[in-house]
């Protein structure tokens, strides 16, 4: 497929999920980040450090909300967003895709805010019950890897589960219908379904996936604007420093953001890990081995190299 061809049906589907600023260019002084219901980009959205630390600069922030990381970073890769946060498994599958993407930084392990779930008076007490069972996630999201290395453990083949791909909102739905038996999803989705409807465990990522945040920018923002994108590392920074042991002040203002009540909010941000940091070696490694896995399970399309999307890596 020619480039322009491929940048075309990116775009159509694109368009398909909403987002925004489609093929639009990029304003001189705009910084366009993608966020999602959790995590430390939302509080900072929140609270409003970055906007006044770039104000002096004439740089405006616009934010715009994704239901999940795979579609936030299609929105990367064609243009609408510079930066913006996801789970392990988007940026792999992006890459995969083509998306010239670079990894920034990330957050620490947090197992716990990623489970299985299954209703309160389902019959599946273990991982190896899913087998032949219908299992709701969102494809190429950061519980897609959780999925794969349960099953692993349990000795249930992926292919002898019934996974079927839905965003969070139409997974909750099918949950609440009964119309899968199980839902892998993650915090604040996983406090709520715990919360209101009473959810129980199967597994959380614990012992299983390091389930870290990454943040990503598109690899020509970054390349132009390095001062913006250091710029937001410390904010972040600074913001984790206060967040951490805080949990109830964070779920007042992640609350009104992510549209559930406090306490709802003070599950997740108590799950959530703190403390940014640069991507490592041993990090990139790790994610390397998510990509190989998504390969040999035919998830993604071909095998791709992690080093070629971190900072520093010019793409061929």
């Amino acid at each position: 497929m020619n480039t322009t061809r491929r940048q075309a049906l990116l775009s159509a589907a694109a368009i398909s999920f909403g987002l925004p600023h489609l093929a639009q260019a990029q304003s001189k002084g705009q910084l366009r980040i993608g966020y999602q219901k959790y995590g430390t980009l939302t509080l900072l959205k929140a609270r409003g450090d970055l906007e006044k630390r770039l104000a002096p600069q004439g740089i405006e922030v616009k934010w715009t909300e994704f239901p999940a990381g795979p579609v936030l970073l299609e929105g990367l890769n064609v243009g609408s967003i510079d930066f913006g946060t996801v789970g392990e498994a988007p940026p792999i599958f992006a890459q995969a895709a083509g998306a010239d993407l670079v990894y920034v930084a990330n957050q620490p392990p947090a197992p716990k805010a990623e489970a299985i779930l299954v209703p309160k008076t389902s019959a599946l007490k273990t991982v190896a019950d899913l087998k032949g069972k219908k299992v709701a996630l969102n494809k190429g999201s950061n519980v897609h890897f959780l999925l794969v290395k349960a099953l692993e453990k349990a000795g249930v083949a992926y292919k002898d589960v019934q996974v079927v791909y839905l965003a969070p909102a139409d997974a909750r739905a099918a949950f609440e219908k009964g119309a899968v038996d199980a839902w892998v999803i993650w915090d604040p989705f996983f406090a709520a379904a715990e919360k209101q409807l009473g959810a129980r465990i199967l597994a959380d990522g614990t012992g299983l996936v390091a389930n870290h945040q990454f943040y990503l920018a598109s690899r020509g923002y970054a390349d132009k604007q390095p001062q913006v994108i250091q710029a937001i590392v410390e904010e972040l920074g600074k913001l984790d420093a206060w967040a951490e042991g805080n949990a109830k002040e964070v779920a007042k203002f992640l609350g009104p953001q992510i549209g559930l009540d406090e306490s709802i909010s003070e599950v997740a941000a108590g799950r959530f890990a703190y403390g940014i940091k640069p991507i490592t070696n041993a990090v990139a490694a790790e994610q390397q081995k998510i990509a190989d896995a998504f390969h040999e399970l035919k998830l993604i399309p071909k095998a791709i190299r992690i080093a070629d999307a971190l900072p520093g890596v010019k793409r061929a």
